[in-house]
């Protein structure tokens, strides 16, 4: 059995870079049945960005690359921007820890203008370092992610968390703080979820599940809104890390082929949970055929 055509195939979150496959990734993964992406910006030269201007030369790159992966790949991009958490640790070695958080503090700032102009639909990623940190490097951080609440909450958006591992307590106390800035739990989207949420969890945040096997073959029991996402990294380095671009196409088509009664679960992840935490709705028409 085959996909409806009325039903989108959207991978939640991937990177691409004009220095890696780009719009040749983006080609692939429309020849194996995708059509939308959420592109989560990243840095595209070496070196950390110590300047304003350096984000925006960023967030305009991956403007650039959406656009021309819709004119030449046929598939829409939907633009997640954001300083990623990291990168506050290489910039505070250069300009100092103060200095490097009032600049992602004014990036943020800058992100939020960008959704409000339509350019992009999200903050992402943002959140702290997966890794131990120094003390002041680790407050700075925290700051960082409130501010980022804050810009979500005033402008309308999701945030898309970067954070280490949570376990089911962890996740609670990320919505608490949501809480604490009003900022609205159904638009807090923990990205790179490698475990099923228990149902308990429902409501305190949206996975954004790693689109393994048999996450995905679980997922699809699952209450409460969810995704699918590759992460894809585009970097020629580690080819096909984290999980290849064509991936969520082929777990969509797996579905249709060994579980047809299920597709229209598939739903829940294309369209039911974007309508949801993004408050628009993905049309496979806006995808140019092959």
């Amino acid at each position: 059995m085959t996909l409806p055509p009325d039903l989108p195939v959207v991978d939640h979150h991937c990177h691409l870079s004009p220095n890696g496959e780009g719009v040749a990734a983006a080609r692939r993964f429309r020849k194996a049945g995708g059509t939308h992406l959420f592109l989560a910006t990243q840095a595209y030269a070496p070196g950390p960005i110590t300047t304003l201007a350096g984000y925006e030369s960023q967030f305009e790159t991956t403007e650039r690359l959406s656009q021309t992966i819709l004119r030449e790949a046929g598939v829409v991009v939907y633009n997640v921007v954001a300083p990623y958490p990291v990168d506050l640790i290489a910039a505070g070695e250069l300009i100092g820890v103060p200095a490097a958080r009032d600049l992602h503090r004014a990036a943020l700032d800058l992100a939020g203008h960008w959704v409000r102009e339509g350019r992009a639909v999200a903050l992402g990623e943002v959140g702290r370092p997966h890794f131990p940190t120094s003390p002041e490097v680790r407050a700075a951080a925290d700051e960082v992610f409130v501010h980022a609440l804050e810009v979500g909450r005033d402008v309308g958006c999701p945030v898309v968390i970067h954070s280490e591992d949570l376990d089911p307590e962890a996740v609670r106390e990320l919505a608490r703080l949501a809480r604490s800035v009003e900022f609205p739990a159904g638009r807090l989207v923990k990205h790179y979820q490698r475990r099923l949420f228990p149902p308990d969890l429902v409501g305190t945040a949206v996975p954004s599940y790693l689109a393994r096997r048999e996450l995905c073959d679980e997922s699809l029991g699952s209450p409460g809104s969810w995704f699918w996402e590759t992460d894809f990294l585009d970097d020629p380095r580690r080819p096909g890390a984290v999980l290849d671009i064509e991936t969520v196409p082929r777990r969509a088509r797996a579905v249709a082929e060994r579980t047809p009664d299920l597709i229209e679960r598939l739903q829940i992840p294309f369209v039911k949970s974007v309508e949801s935490v993004y408050g628009f709705r993905p049309d496979p028409a806006e995808a140019v055929p092959d």
